[in-house]
């Protein structure tokens, strides 16, 4: 008498194939969540001397994930936080902290106007498209980061700076944690520089000539 046996897991087999093409997709899903926030990166920084003190001028790429871009288009307003650390670095010490500004920035859909609002700083500008408004959003000119004399010229500084959104800003239901995972995030990686500070600018009463 022969007997033959069917392995069990032939019989799953649809349900197995099924259930590692739905891993497999939420892999894919979440790689390209990841991908997408990568993208998102400060390209260029850099710290000058004005009259009344030191400027940041700053160039950043912005990618919002797709939840971020409906939730724009359903009148969600989006915040953002600019963030600069400026240190002084010492041999036998830890490092000086210098400043910590931070810059608020916010950007939504006007669903009558049907245009996005970009506000930065006390700057508030119009835009018909999503990629002008996130192209507006990430050019800094002239944020006065320092006052005058804040820095001994000649002295070597770091410095750093990120983009970030601010989830403390979002709906309630979304800033407790309603929603959780990447989707809700925002932030480039930290931008770093080193620069010896320049001189002063000279101030526009001092260019004066004299009577």
């Amino acid at each position: 008498m022969m007997v033959f046996f069917t392995p069990c897991c032939a019989k799953r087999d649809p349900a197995v194939r099924w259930l590692v093409g739905l891993l497999f997709g939420c892999w894919l899903a979440l790689g390209g969540s990841a991908l997408a926030a990568d993208k998102s990166v400060v390209r260029h920084a850099a710290i000058r001397a004005v009259p009344q003190g030191y400027v940041l001028d700053a160039d950043a790429d912005i990618f919002l994930n797709p939840t971020l871009e409906d939730a724009l288009t359903k009148g969600i307003n989006l915040y953002f936080l600019l963030e600069l650390e400026i240190t002084r670095p010492r041999n036998w010490w830890l490092d000086e902290d210098i400043a910590e500004p931070v810059r608020k920035m916010r950007i939504y859909y006007h669903l009558l106007l049907r245009r996005y609002v970009v506000e930065s700083g006390y700057t508030t500008r119009t835009v018909a498209t999503l990629g002008e408004a996130l192209a507006m959003l990430g050019r800094v000119d002239d944020w006065q980061v320092l006052e005058r004399g804040a820095l001994r010229t000649g002295e070597h500084y770091e410095a750093r700076l990120r983009l970030r959104l601010d989830t403390s800003k979002l709906p309630r239901p979304l800033s407790i944690g309603a929603v959780t995972g990447d989707k809700w995030e925002m932030v480039t990686p930290w931008y770093g520089w080193s620069f010896d500070a320049p001189a002063a600018a000279p101030s526009a009463s001092s260019s004066q000539p004299l009577p």
